[in-house]
């Protein structure tokens, strides 16, 4: 393992971009699981798919516009997304899971014009949905590391604000809390750490890596901070086993990072399930 990561540069961009997105996606999916907005993962990350598809028609088709990468266009198709969806919550209020039907549907159907406008699928897009993180530059790197960052102070500055806005939204608003604001911010930031994810995981997985080691966590925590806690362990866990073994086994990286992430919670699922059998029918 460390003789690779001596040897090649591109490994060492590999494990420091898993790392760092084995770090920011539960941190945000914690609060997207408790505030019942896991589906919004999956709507964004289509729209990010729209995003990158701009982002290579226009590659072909605009000069200039060749040297840059897909990801910026997928990173600010995802933030307009993320501020499209505060706006029908706001219009919608009683039913605020609208914006998610919506929003998907929609990405879906730009990214399928916007691909095929752009010669249909290739290597290109094929990375982008299901994950390349072993192609990972030095450029890319330097982006999700910055996305890191604006996470982790995002969280810093708002930890109970959100914690507040998570649990009881009514009480927070009425201490003075800008649930507006607030929430706006909290879904740019999702749409910034699923910009950056999609280069580790791919668009069609990146809402596991999520959800997943939550899922996993809240089966035997018995705290906010504990989920939390456990989620990054877990997600951390997933990122390297599915890292390696996707080298060794020659898997794609996404799919193999996620599949452990699932083997994790099966594993959880079965010993929970087994200490419960075994204390209704202890050995005598």
């Amino acid at each position: 393992m460390f003789d690779l990561l001596i040897q090649y540069e591109w490994m060492r961009n590999a494990l420091y971009a898993g790392v760092i997105i084995g770090f920011i996606s539960p941190l945000v999916g914690v609060y997207l699981v408790v505030r019942r907005l896991s589906l919004i993962a999956d709507a964004l990350a289509h729209v990010t798919l729209s995003g990158v598809a701009a982002g290579l028609l226009m590659q072909k088709e605009v000069a200039w516009f060749q040297g840059v990468n897909p990801l910026y266009t997928g990173m600010f198709f995802s933030l307009a997304g993320s501020m499209f969806v505060e706006k029908v919550r706001s219009l919608y209020r009683s039913y605020q899971e609208l914006a998610i039907p919506i929003l998907l549907s929609g990405g879906i159907g730009l990214g399928v014009v916007l691909i095929s406008a752009a010669d249909g699928f290739n290597v290109d897009i094929a990375g982008y949905l299901f994950g390349s993180i072993l192609a990972v530059d030095e450029g890319e790197l330097t982006l999700i590391a910055g996305i890191g960052i604006l996470v982790v102070l995002f969280f810093l500055f708002f930890y109970k604000e959100m914690f507040a806005l998570s649990f009881d939204e009514e009480h927070a608003v009425l201490t003075g809390i800008s649930r507006k604001i607030i929430n706006l911010l909290f879904m740019l930031v999702v749409a910034l750490v699923i910009a950056a994810s999609i280069r580790v995981v791919g668009i069609l997985l990146v809402s596991a890596l999520m959800t997943i080691p939550v899922a996993a966590s809240l089966q035997f925590t018995n705290s906010f901070r504990q989920t939390l806690i456990w989620s990054v362990v877990f997600s951390q866990l997933a990122v390297f086993s599915g890292l390696f073994a996707a080298y060794y086994l020659d898997w794609a990286s996404g799919g193999t990072i996620v599949l452990v992430s699932v083997a994790i919670l099966l594993l959880i699922l079965a010993v929970k399930r087994i200490v419960r059998i075994f204390r209704r029918n202890p050995v005598s």
